[in-house]
């Protein structure tokens, strides 16, 4: 069987619907024998006789009719795709996001509330995805968005199949107990001896904190390994280390951040997506939300 042109279904929809060959003409502006051959050339693709003469008319074979009521279902798929692929169609539909923890609290909670009154025909599915996880589960198809970090002292690599844009950059400092701080962390040979704690599912601040210790010097001495940022703050508390945290980022009254040498650590926060999906009217949508 050959595929099947949906311009020819549609006629014979139409040859169910209005019962003969010269009304389907005049409905389409078209000749009877324009209208014969095509529906000749859907028989072809079919590979079975689709039509059968009665008297000088024509009407449907038992195949045909079952055809003509699939040409329901699909010219119905058919206009859905077209709506839902039209870059100036009303967002509508799912997106599927994944993201770090601090992006979907930060921006994508407040975006998909923005969005929930302007665009009601949009759902968002949210999962937690540090950014290589997020990566692969784009090119997999499995997510159409994926909110994702680097530090500029190791730089993210992004696939050549990916696009990314900016969304919010952020200077990290140095996490440490406040009693006995000094005001920065300038000198930071001063942590040269302590214990570190770094991300447990993305490497990148523990390159960027390599980087730090070359230029002071020293090679930090990483032990202990935790996603959540709370916990860091948990573990310098209790004495156990020292780690990167977010300048911006408010802290319990025992944990200080430091700013340190020159720039510091900056994380860039960014929106990515497949190549080629960028005009897809929820998407556009979403990542036009959370650059608000």
């Amino acid at each position: 069987m050959c595929p099947m042109d949906t311009r020819r279904l549609h006629l014979l929809l139409e040859l169910s619907r209005l019962g003969s060959m010269r009304a389907v003409a005049d409905e389409h502006g078209l000749s009877t024998s324009a209208v014969s051959q095509q529906l000749a050339a859907l028989a072809r693709e079919a590979g079975t006789p689709l039509l059968e003469p009665v008297g000088r008319r024509v009407r449907l074979t038992p195949a045909g009719q079952r055809l003509a009521d699939h040409a329901v279902t699909i010219l119905a798929a058919v206009d859905a795709a077209r709506r839902d692929l039209d870059p100036s169609a009303d967002p509508s539909g799912t997106v599927r996001v994944g993201g770090f923890a601090t992006a979907i609290r930060r921006a994508l909670l407040p975006a998909v509330a923005d969005l929930a009154s302007s665009h009601p025909g949009l759902d968002v599915v949210v999962h937690e995805y540090e950014p290589r996880e997020a990566f692969a589960l784009l090119e997999d198809d499995a997510l159409d968005l994926a909110l994702t970090y680097d530090y500029d002292l190791a730089p993210a690599l992004l696939p050549a199949t990916l696009r990314a844009e900016p969304l919010w950059r952020t200077t990290w400092g140095l996490g440490v107990p406040a009693a006995g701080a000094p005001d920065d962390a300038h000198d930071l040979g001063r942590w040269a001896e302590a214990t570190w704690i770094v991300n447990s599912r993305n490497t990148a601040d523990e390159e960027a904190l390599r980087t730090l210790g070359r230029l002071a010097g020293f090679t930090p001495r990483t032990r202990h390994s935790i996603d959540s940022l709370d916990l860091v703050e948990d573990l310098v508390v209790a004495g156990h280390g020292v780690g990167l945290l977010p300048l911006d980022r408010p802290t319990r009254p025992e944990v200080r951040v430091l700013r340190l040498p020159g720039r510091g650590v900056v994380l860039t926060a960014y929106a990515v997506t497949r190549r080629g999906r960028e005009q897809w009217a929820p998407l556009r949508a979403l990542v036009a939300a959370l650059h608000t």
